[in-house]
């Protein structure tokens, strides 16, 4: 292959079929080819795949993907096969001849990308595996579970802390669609990317509309907000799996397409709801935070939040499942007092040492205060992921989004 046929844009062309790249995608490539480490921060639909897929196809060698989920690796896996691009997964779900013949064409040098789970990559075994292949690069994706203190920490993903240990010279790339100012300073630290650039891409979705409202009988106000968006699909997210079957029941009852997912329900029964939700049109999916991760629906048109999330990390996280496809879209949180308390005995009888209590608490307290707040919820969020956000300055200095509840009262007051 010549040198031009390994450039970044011969290779967004030939193969993905873009013309163009993506806010800092081209840096970020180019960075990595040139054999740098960073820290990708870009939103869910931003693009963050082709930010180690093109370094993977530019360099010699192989591009080991780290992936929490193996649906996520397969879907992963199946989208570069149909680019024509040599990509595998190594995972618990395939059977021994899978695996041998995966095993081969790593130790052939046939293939480009192997999306695999951090405990199979950081055992002994695999370790010792790929000793003597030559690897080009490491991609780290969901990169803030290896936040101890993020919204979805995995012990599994410490391990990868060894990895600048044991291959000093290859590029490590995290990336991850979440992460506040204290989660990506952990990232940093436990993956050894002191030196390593941090790419920020905006954390606004202008397209989702924000509504946050006092908790008043939780069905009357999800129906009210479900007739608004009927045929459409959406998520509907509930603190407890008895509050998922109980919702699902209720709105199935109401005549909505209603399925329940949580870690509870038969792994046949999640594998068939989760199939109809994605491939079907105007289903809601009941769930718990078990639910999200890796689906790849890009036309949901609405996220609910029937009882509080834990933080503005895991608010931020659920509500971006809305609207990937860049059209409007609208998102609800109930919240009341006995949400508030059970967040706080949640973090009171936690195991964690108390430092970590204390930012848990922190955690509380700033996402009340954008329940609470008369102002900008945007603003607020943007803020919290210490982005800076311009105002308006006709108006006492106030920013408005003119897409969040508060916003549209503001404008609305303003026009009387």
């Amino acid at each position: 292959m010549n040198e031009n046929a390994k450039s970044p844009h011969h290779i967004l062309k030939s193969i993905f079929g873009y013309d163009n790249f993506r806010g800092s995608q081209e840096e970020i490539i180019n960075h990595t080819i040139a054999g740098n480490s960073s820290l990708v921060l870009m939103t869910t639909g931003g693009g963050k795949s082709l930010c180690y897929q093109i370094p993977a196809l530019c360099l010699d060698g192989l591009c080991i993907v780290v992936s929490p989920l193996i649906a996520l690796m397969q879907d992963q896996v199946n989208a570069l096969k149909e680019y024509g691009v040599k990509a595998e997964a190594l995972n618990s779900s395939l059977d021994y001849r899978t695996i041998t013949r995966t095993e081969e064409a790593i130790k052939s040098g046939k293939l480009k990308l192997l999306y695999i789970a951090p405990e199979r990559l950081m055992t002994e075994e695999f370790l010792s595996f790929i000793a003597g292949v030559k690897i080009s690069m490491f991609a780290i994706d969901e990169a803030h579970c290896i936040s101890s203190w993020g919204h979805d920490f995995r012990p599994e993903y410490l391990a990868l802390s060894k990895l600048s240990e044991l291959f000093p010279s290859i590029p490590r790339l995290a990336l991850t669609a979440t992460a506040d100012v204290l989660t990506r300073k952990e990232i940093i630290t436990k993956l050894g990317l002191g030196s390593g650039k941090i790419f920020l891409s905006s954390f606004d979705r202008p397209n989702i509309k924000y509504n946050i409202i006092p908790k008043d009988n939780a069905n009357a106000q999800l129906i009210h907000f479900l007739n608004k968006h009927k045929g459409e699909a959406g998520v509907v997210y509930c603190m407890s799996r008895n509050g998922v079957e109980k919702t699902a029941e209720y709105l199935r009852g109401k005549g909505f397409n209603a399925l329940p997912y949580h870690a509870g329900l038969d792994k046949n029964i999640r594998t068939k709801n989760q199939d109809t939700f994605l491939k079907e049109d105007g289903v809601i999916m009941v769930a718990t935070i078990a639910f999200g991760m890796g689906i790849d629906k890009s036309d949901v048109r609405f996220v609910v939040h029937l009882d509080m999330p834990k933080s503005i990390e895991s608010y931020y996280q659920e509500t971006g499942r809305a609207g990937r496809d860049g059209l409007p879209s609208e998102v609800l949180m109930l919240h009341g007092m006995q949400d508030v308390a059970m967040l706080w005995n949640l973090v009171k009888s936690s195991e964690a040492e108390e430092r970590y209590k204390r930012i848990e608490q922190r955690k509380v307290t700033a996402l009340l205060g954008l329940c609470e707040t008369i102002h900008c919820r945007r603003k607020v969020i943007l803020e919290y992921f210490g982005e800076k956000v311009a105002e308006d300055a006709d108006d006492n200095h106030k920013h408005n989004c003119s897409n969040c509840d508060n916003c549209i009262i503001i404008e609305s007051l303003s026009c009387m």
